[in-house]
């Protein structure tokens, strides 16, 4: 899952939402040394990550896209489910999506200088383009594809997955739903377990 998901998934807690937010940048065990809530937040990503990258459903996503994006396939079908996380977001949250994405973007500034450098330097574009916000529309997307195409080592052809994303559009999102459901309840099991861990 992408950026919304994961903060999405946080449970209305803002430290885990940031945890959730830069665990890519957190190599290892360096996660024990933010404050506990964020570390719970970094684990709980991980989870999430490995529940994800297993799950048939998950797979089945990535296989329609394998022929022409290889490897980065899995990268890809991560952006098309935040795409229909946003554009069915009443579905999962009584707060609109724009005071949710405003309000994550203060929390983010608020808690700016314990970020990862890596953040750092993400955020004012994050926050200037509202990635989140976006992720809601087709065009918002592609955006976002064509950014991630520009910063990958070899021509991954990212920018083009948008046709895809139109040819295959009910069925990319019928997936999203059966597997956004299963993966709401182990995220919520798995953040009671860390929760008891740490």
């Amino acid at each position: 899952m992408n950026y919304l998901a994961h903060i999405y998934l946080s449970g209305n807690n803002k430290e885990i939402a940031i945890g959730n937010f830069i665990s890519d940048s957190v190599r290892g065990n360096k996660y024990k040394s933010f404050p506990k809530e964020i570390q719970k937040g970094i684990l709980l990503h991980r989870e999430i990550d490995t529940f994800t990258d297993a799950h048939e459903i998950f797979r089945k996503s990535t296989k329609r896209l394998h022929k022409n994006y290889g490897h980065y396939s899995g990268v890809i079908v991560d952006i098309f489910y935040d795409h229909f996380l946003a554009k069915n977001w009443e579905n999962y949250s009584d707060i609109p999506l724009e005071e949710f994405t405003t309000s994550f973007y203060k929390v983010l500034d608020a808690n700016f200088d314990i970020l990862p450098q890596r953040v750092q330097h993400l955020m004012p574009y994050l926050v200037k383009d509202n990635w989140l916000l976006n992720y809601a529309s087709i065009e918002g997307i592609s955006r976002v594809l064509q950014g991630m195409s520009r910063r990958t080592k070899y021509n991954s052809n990212m920018n083009l997955a948008t046709r895809e994303l139109k040819k295959y559009n009910d069925l990319f999102e019928n997936e999203f739903r059966l597997f956004f459901k299963e993966l709401i309840e182990f995220s919520n099991a798995k953040l009671k377990e860390i929760n008891q861990k740490l």
